[in-house]
């Protein structure tokens, strides 16, 4: 019992101060050090971020949900795309709806969480947090690009999955901090499995008869589903729950597991949602495997990504 305990006591807690030339390597040093609470969850994300991306051998899939991409963290997202630093993205309706309303020049504004909604409905204006979009810089332009989109594919062929029609989206957009023009450049597939949950979905759905336009729902399942078994091994960077997080973790399955898995997340388990759902439930279901490297941070995305990925370029450029 009493090398047990010693092994239970074996790294103190060391205390750390803020510095005025602190690096962000040192500081998320000190996260580690310092260890409560969240802080040492962020220092030792950033071990495995840089373990999984250093890893050769093990094929990378970044999940988000679409609301990051409302906000300045699109550019951190897009960096990740472009440094190759995953080889599939599996995301949601609403984020591909973000970037294409910013990517085609239209701008999101800062806002306040507590600004009266009716006021903000009277002038226009849709409250997403505390980001405000003027209602023409969402699904009218959207609606504009989709529809030109639409036109320009039907002419080649009428039967696209999503992540065809994505990559050409991709194509059309002239903005570098554009995941989808990132994706695009570096030929990494985009996968949407709620593609009607948004405005660029149900762009498909008010065209399809006009323009006759067919969406093949199931190919890009397959495509996962290749992806996933014919890896070697298999880890993801998780932004949020929802879908994006569920397929994920959900075709991993076909490899008995994720090798690596990373959750940034505000939901609790106590509901018993997915959204919430710990790795260790994950490992119950063969979704994460018993021996793999995994954490989650609780906390907003917009404070804790860019951390981690800091950390992680730090120990990438130790290793």
């Amino acid at each position: 019992m009493s090398s047990l305990r010693e092994e239970v006591l074996r790294e103190e807690i060391v205390d750390y101060e803020v510095k005025a030339d602190m690096s962000i390597c040192e500081l998320v040093e000190n996260y580690g050090k310092s260890h409560g609470f969240m802080a040492g969850h962020i220092y030792k994300a950033s071990i495995i971020l840089a373990e999984m991306i250093k890893d050769h051998d093990a094929t990378k899939i970044l999940s988000f949900t679409g609301n990051i991409v409302s906000t300045g963290l699109r550019g951190v997202i897009t960096q990740l795309i472009r440094e190759g630093w995953f080889n599939a993205i599996i995301t949601t309706c609403g984020a591909i709806d973000h970037d294409i309303a910013r990517g085609t020049g239209h701008r999101y504004y800062k806002g306040d969480w507590f600004y009266d909604d009716a006021m903000l409905h009277a002038m226009d204006i849709h409250r997403l947090g505390n980001v405000l979009i003027p209602v023409e810089n969402y699904g009218l332009a959207i609606e504009k690009f989709a529809r030109g989109l639409f036109e320009d594919l039907v002419k080649i062929k009428k039967n696209w999955s999503i992540s065809e029609i994505l990559r050409e989206a991709g194509r059309r957009i002239n903005d570098k901090s554009s995941f989808l023009r990132a994706a695009y450049e570096g030929n990494i597939p985009i996968y949407v499995p709620g593609i009607y949950d948004g405005a660029f979905g149900s762009q498909v759905v008010f065209n399809h008869s006009a323009l006759g336009l067919e969406l093949d729902l199931i190919a890009d399942e397959k495509k996962i589903i290749e992806l996933v078994v014919s890896s070697r091994k298999l880890g993801a960077l998780i932004i949020g729950g929802g879908i994006s997080k569920h397929h994920t973790i959900w075709w991993a399955q076909l490899k008995e597991g994720l090798d690596y898995a990373i959750y940034i997340t505000t939901a609790v388990e106590y509901d018993g949602s997915l959204s919430g759902a710990h790795p260790r439930e994950a490992i119950s279901w063969g979704k994460i495997k018993p021996g793999s490297k995994n954490i989650v941070i609780y906390g907003d995305a917009t404070v804790i990504l860019p951390l981690i990925v800091a950390g992680a370029k730090c120990y990438l450029r130790r290793m």
